[in-house]
Order: structure tokens, then sequence, then C-alpha cells
């Protein structure tokens, strides 16, 4: 049984390293060998969410880790192998052979293998370790084309951001071992005071961060700078769901706190109604999305915050399938036309019909339209808030059908796509067979999903998720919700212009900046002068010791060995004449030896007389 929960994510992991160390030599095989390896992922995720593995295993002394597969994280393990299965079909038509495909793929893999394991751990150390792979891998997606550095920077602000936040993760994780002696998740939540309210505190910046919640937003806007497979993975099932799910998860931990799970709920709705008004300000169609993905994981998050557990769960996996679908969508026009600017896409949906009808099916259902699913879902997360957070997240949602509709009408508008050199490269001016193939299913997917919300669904889903006291919308929270959309829908459409924002929602309210200059750049410049203070002082004082050591040596060479050398020069020298004074005598004569042994006995006396 708990082959599953090792095969599961060691799969997807185990073929991803093989292919980036294969490198281009494996370019061919890649995307047959990652579609192959994904629906297999697939397989095993079924097959985990029937037989609910569980396994432990000791990392650490007296803190056992284990991975498992209970309800929630059996539909978490689900939506996330298909939609990499999805990604990577896309990809496999999307991803030209001139690109290092083997990188690309391989990169995915173990991208979506850490997300299995953060959706499996059952505890903070492996999903730690989880956590980090996945930050590490978005990177490097982000920056694939690392010629390029406008991608890379974009690619440096998404991980550093996320990492800022990510450190909470690593405080919560030394908290919980002080205040419980165990990483468990499920433990979390019995922490003695005050170690519960900083676990919870860890924990909750690392999940807004990953999530890009306000204020960590801006990142997610940067992440765009990546392929469009990536963008769609990463805004669909994989990592900014992953804070969403974290929050979901460890709920009780909020609960108990009686702060963290308020301040949750607030951040979640205010950043589903500040980038839904960014949302609507954007121009380009990929950051339209990209902000209406901060937008509505803000309901997931606002879900964790009231206590609605099947509303949350459903709203992550109805916005997979939808967010995933819009981004694949725009993939497959950026490719074909070369522009993802709203203006020049008029009449993309038109002229490639196999990509708009789904796309469209996509978008009305971000919309909030009846009867279509994240219609059903939002309602459901809006039934467990208080008043005050349900009219800020119903003005959310209008805002959801504004820039939902406002795409949606540019790339049906009846007039002929433009093309531009928007990616530096000519418009392949077709969408291929791969690219369209998973669209169809998606769209029944996200817009059906909200079947969970009929009255004989809506009861097991809460139980699977072991959230049986949770009730849903009323009729009249749906029939209101409902006519605000399609109202919105109708005035979107006759006013068939520009809504005018402010400057602030189309830069994304100036996070990226603020971000810059209150942290980057005093960071920045603290690193400078801790710089330069290594330079100038500790590292001069080494060089000064080193140089000192070098002048040291040349004054011995030159004032003290020449003179030394000399002396021993010329000790040897008088040594050498002495022997060849002592050499002439040396004649082999014998009366020569007895006339010196003669002067020698001469010469005795005479000293023996004089000291005597």
């Amino acid at each position: 049984m708990s082959a599953f929960a090792w095969a599961l994510p060691v799969l997807p992991v185990a073929a991803g390293a093989l292919l980036l160390l294969a490198g281009r030599r494996a370019d061919r095989i890649a995307p047959a060998a990652g579609i192959v390896v994904a629906l297999g992922a697939f397989g095993l995720a079924v097959a985990a969410a029937v037989a609910r593995p569980d396994v432990t295993f000791p990392l650490f002394t007296g803190l056992p880790a284990g991975l498992a597969v209970d309800g929630l994280s059996a539909v978490l393990v689900l939506t996330v192998a298909s939609a990499a299965l999805a990604v990577l079909v896309f990809a496999a038509g999307d991803i030209g052979p001139d690109e290092p495909r083997a990188r690309f793929f391989g990169l995915m893999l173990v991208f979506a293998g850490a997300m299995l394991v953060t959706v499996t751990a059952s505890d903070l150390a492996v999903l730690l370790m989880a956590w980090e792979v996945m930050g590490a891998m978005s990177y490097a997606l982000i920056g694939f084309w690392w010629h390029d550095p406008e991608r890379v920077e974009s690619a440096n602000v998404a991980f550093l951001t996320t990492r800022a936040g990510d450190l909470g993760l690593y405080f919560a994780a030394g908290c919980a071992v002080a205040g419980t002696r165990s990483l468990s998740l499920g433990a979390l939540a019995t922490a003695s005071s005050p170690w519960r309210d900083l676990v919870a505190a860890g924990i909750v910046l690392a999940a807004l961060g990953k999530s890009a919640q306000l204020p960590f937003s801006f990142w997610l806007s940067r992440a765009m700078a990546g392929p469009s497979p990536v963008s769609a993975l990463l805004h669909s099932a994989t990592m900014v769901a992953a804070g969403a799910y974290l929050l979901i998860r460890v709920r009780p931990l909020l609960e108990a706190t009686g702060w963290a799970a308020t301040l949750v709920a607030w951040v979640g709705a205010l950043t589903a109604l500040a980038m839904g008004a960014v949302a609507v300000a954007q121009r380009d169609l990929k950051q339209l999305l990209a902000a209406s993905t901060c937008a509505q994981i803000g309901f997931m998050v606002l879900a964790a915050g009231a206590g609605s557990v099947a509303g949350g769960t459903a709203q992550l996996v109805t916005h997979a399938a939808v967010k995933c679908l819009l981004f694949l969508g725009a993939g497959a026009w950026l490719t074909a036309l070369g522009t993802k600017d709203l203006a020049e896409l008029r009449g993309a949906a038109r002229r490639f019909r196999i990509v708009g009808v789904p796309f469209g099916a996509g978008a009305l259902a971000l919309a909030g339209f009846p009867p279509l699913s994240l219609w059903v879902t939002k309602d459901i997360v809006l039934a467990s808030a208080p008043t005050p957070l349900y009219a800020v997240g119903l003005a959310a949602g209008v805002l959801a059908a504004a820039y939902s509709v406002k795409a949606l009408v540019a790339v049906w508008r009846p007039e002929d796509a433009l093309t531009s050199d928007d990616t530096k490269r000519r418009g392949t001016r077709q969408v291929r067979f791969a690219e369209w193939l998973p669209m169809p299913v998606l769209a029944v997917v996200g817009a059906g999903f909200g079947i969970v919300a009929l009255p004989g669904v809506f009861g097991p889903w809460r139980r699977l998720l072991g959230a049986s006291g949770e009730h849903g919308p009323s009729a009249t929270e749906l029939v209101v919700s409902g006519a605000l959309a399609v109202l919105v829908a109708i005035v979107a459409i006759v006013a068939a212009r520009e809504v005018p924002m402010p400057k602030a929602a189309a830069n994304w309210l100036y996070l990226g900046w603020a971000a810059d200059r209150l942290v980057a750049r005093p960071v920045l410049g603290l690193a400078n002068a801790l710089a330069r203070f290594d330079d100038r002082v500790l590292d001069g004082a080494v060089r000064a010791v080193a140089s000192g050591g070098r002048a040291a040596a040349t004054v011995a060479s030159r004032r003290l060995e020449f003179p030394a050398d000399g002396l021993v020069d010329g000790a040897g020298r008088a040594v050498r004449r002495l022997g060849a004074l002592a050499r002439r005598p040396q004649t082999g004569q014998v009366h020569a030896y007895y006339a010196q042994a003669a002067v020698l006995l001469v010469v005795l006396t005479v000293v023996v007389v004089l000291v005597g």
C-alpha cells in the first residue's frame, strides 16, 4: 500500500532528473517521455486516491516524517496530475524542436513531482523540502530563456520574493519542534502558547508569499516571462495553489490561534478585490490572467480563514481546470500570432475556433456565469463568511465578471487578429494538434465541476474532505451573484470599450515598485555596504598581513640573506684555501715528512718552554 505513496512523486521526479542529466541528447524523445511519465503519474494518482496510502519513515531522531493521502490530498493529487498531463501534452506542440526540450520537460516533471510531495506531506520537514524544490524549479522555468536578461531578472524577482515568504516556513518548523516536540501537521494546533501563534505566523507568511497574496502579488506579474506551459502549470495546480492548500490543510491551527483565521480571511478577500481591479485594467492577456489568478486564489485563502474547506477545495479544483485552459489558449495564440496584446488579439477566437470555443467556456466560468462551476464554488466559499467579508467577496466576484468578459469580448470581436513581434519571433499562423487537444477536456471539467454543489453530491463531497458541518449557499445568494455576473457582462459587451481604471491598477498597485524601493534597494544597499566593509576592512586586513609578510621576506632576502650568504661563502673559500695549503706538503717523499715532523717537534718544544 505504501508503494503508491512513494511511487507517486518519485516517478516524475526521477524521470525529470534523467532528462536533465541527458541534456540535448534527449531532446527528440523528451516530449513523448514527458507525456508517458505524466500519464503514469495520473494513473498512480488515481490508484493513490482509491487506496489512500500512508507511510512513515525516520528523518530526524525522534521526529518521524511521512507521506499520506487522505480525502483532501486525494483531490489535490488528482488535480495536480491532471493539470500536469494536460500542460505537457500542450507543451509537446508548443515547445519547438530547436528549444532544449529535455531541459524543459525535465524541469516540468520535477516541478510537478515536488507539488505532489507538497500535497501528500504529513509533516513540516518533508513539506519544506518539497516547497524548496518547487521554488527552485519555478525559478529555472520562469528564466527558461536565460539568454534574455529581462526574463532572468523576472525569474530573480519571483524567486527572491517567494523565498522571503518561505523563511516563515523555516521559522514555523523550529517553533513547532519547540512547542510540540513534533513536526506533524496534525499536531500544530496542540502547541502551547506562544509557540502556536508563532507557528501560525510563519505558515501564514509562507503561504501568502507562495500564493501571491497581498502584499506579495507583484511577483506573479513577473512570472509571465516564462513559456506559456509554465504559466499554465504554475497558475493552475502548482506553486500558486500550494499556499492556499497549506492554509486549508492547517485550518485547525488557524482557528486555535483566535487571530490567524480572521487575518487570513481578510487578506484573501482584499486580494480578490484589489487584484480583480488590477485584472480589469490590464491590456496584456497573460497579465490579465495573472492578476485574475491572484484574485481567484484570494477566494481560496478566504475559504481557509472562514472555515469553508469544502468550498475552498472546490474553488481550487475548478480554478485549476479553468486557469490551465485559459493560459493554454493564450499560449496557443501567442505562438500562432506572436502577440498577447488584447487589442491585437481581436478576432483570434474566430480565426482559431478550436481554441476560441474552449477559451470562451473557460472565460464564462471564470466570470461566474450560471450555471457554470465558479459561480457555485465562489458562493460556497462566501456562504461561510460573515457579512463584511461576504460583501467584499461579492464585489470581487463582480470584478471577476468584468475582467473575464473583457478578455472574451477582445478575442471574439469580429475583426482580423493582427500580428506583432511581441516575442521577438514570427507567429506560426497555426495551432498544432497537441496544443488544442487538452482544451476541450479542461473546458468540460472547468465548466461542470460545480456539480459538487448539487444536493445529492455536496454531502459526499463534504464527507470526503472531513467538512460535514459546513453548509452551502442559499438560493437567494446564488441568484444574486449570478444576476450580478450577467448584468456586468451585458454592460461590458454593450460598452465595448476600455473601462477607465486608475493608473495604479494598471501597474499592479505599484507593489513591485514599493518592494523595490522599500525592501530590495535597502537590502541591496546594506549588502553592498557589507561587501565594501568586507573588501576594505576584513579582506583588506588579510591582504595587509600578506603584504607585510611579503615585505618582510623581501627585506630578509635583501638585507640579511646576502650578508649571511657572504659569510658562508667566505668561510667556504677560507676552508678551500686551507685545504689547498694542506695538500702542498703532501708530496709522498719520506724525507719531507721527517722534516715536517722535526719542525713540528721544535715548535711544540718552544711552546712548552714558553708556557712553562
